[in-house]
């Protein structure tokens, strides 16, 4: 069905006697709406972005008409796993990319050409460290609003909160997550214990802020976290020369969403991710393209059906050589802004 980068990707596709398929369902979430400008838009301050609107089941779930929109919405997802076919799973996944971190500043600083030809090589400089970049203040900052945001629906209108939680392995994730969830006033069964996933990584290059830290320092740093089963001591996907294309990310972003649909029963799912790798699932899920700004989530109803075959083939395009600079440009198109100075 789909051809694999390597031995050493850690990547396994689905058993040959079916796939899953798809799709994101339209029609609950302002992010869904092509008019929806993600530069400008406002998750915060729109409800995460659910519509208001009635549904189906509110007739009997919310005869006195005292659900709130959350509470409605979730009823309806439970409705549509209710009555699907036994090859029909519907989950909600709140993905939610990083706050703002080291590398995002220093890349704003010395601007994106010599980011990336020549800085994006370096472990840091004098002043900070950008390898698996952590989050600046104004990056904890942005990861505390939606902490803020979830405290507020909780309170308000008995969200539904994520009853799994996923996190890349990147220090800037593993803090985001943190900070976003700790704290809560979670219901018991569903506690804030994200599982850090390799596969929910930042797309696969030669920038030393997606190079991940070992095994030791993740269980150091983040003891209450859990590491999924094969998870190596050292980042074995870096790679010093070449970069993932974007079709053998997306491989790897659908191994991922079928190793969890497939193990995981819980319905309300949080993915603490990157923005590269946050399209990525985007485009699997075939949700319309949404950047995701730092510290931003969007809400996805996915419906993935299990089907019989081995589905279509998928062209998976190799790693690519990239160009990079013996030495720093002499000229840059970055602010020079002292918002990285001011972070340090």
């Amino acid at each position: 069905m789909f051809s694999i980068l390597g031995d050493s990707s850690g990547l396994s596709p689905l058993a040959v006697e079916h796939y899953i398929q798809y799709s994101s369902v339209p029609g609950y979430f302002l992010q869904d709406n092509s008019s929806t400008n993600p530069s400008t838009f406002d998750f915060i301050g729109t409800n995460f972005g659910l519509i208001n609107q009635s549904y189906p089941g509110d007739a009997l779930f919310d005869f006195g008409r005292k659900k709130s929109q959350w509470e409605r919405f979730a009823n309806q997802v439970n409705l549509l796993n209710f009555h699907a076919p036994r090859n029909v799973q519907y989950k909600v996944l709140f993905i939610g990319r990083h706050g703002d971190g080291f590398h995002n500043d220093a890349e704003s600083y010395f601007g994106t050409p010599a980011w990336n030809c020549y800085y994006a090589q370096l472990d840091g400089n004098e002043t900070v460290t950008w390898r698996d970049a952590h989050l600046s203040n104004l990056g904890i900052s942005q990861a505390m609003k939606v902490n803020a945001l979830w405290e507020k629906l909780i309170k308000t209108q008995n969200i539904q909160t994520p009853q799994s939680f996923y996190t890349s392995p990147m220090t800037r994730c593993l803090q985001t997550a943190w900070y976003s969830f700790n704290g809560l006033d979670l219901p018991r069964q569903f506690p804030f214990i994200p599982e850090v996933k390799e596969l929910l990584r930042e797309g696969i290059d030669i920038h030393t802020c997606d190079s991940r830290s070992t095994l030791t320092y993740i269980r150091e740093n983040f003891p209450t976290y859990t590491i999924e089963p094969g998870f190596t001591e050292h980042d074995l996907l870096f790679r010093n020369s070449t970069s993932e294309t974007s079709s053998a990310q997306n491989l790897r972003s659908k191994t991922l969403l079928d190793q969890i649909f497939q193990t995981d029963g819980n319905t309300f799912l949080s993915f603490t991710t990157h923005s590269g790798e946050g399209a990525s699932i985007l485009a699997v899920l075939n949700h319309i393209p949404f950047s995701l700004s730092t510290g931003s989530v969007i809400p996805v109803l996915v419906k993935a059906e299990t089907i019989s075959g081995t589905g279509p083939t998928t062209a998976v395009l190799p790693y690519t050589s990239q160009v990079v600079c013996s030495g720093p440009p002499q000229t840059s198109l970055g602010t020079g802004g002292p918002r990285f100075i001011e972070s340090l």
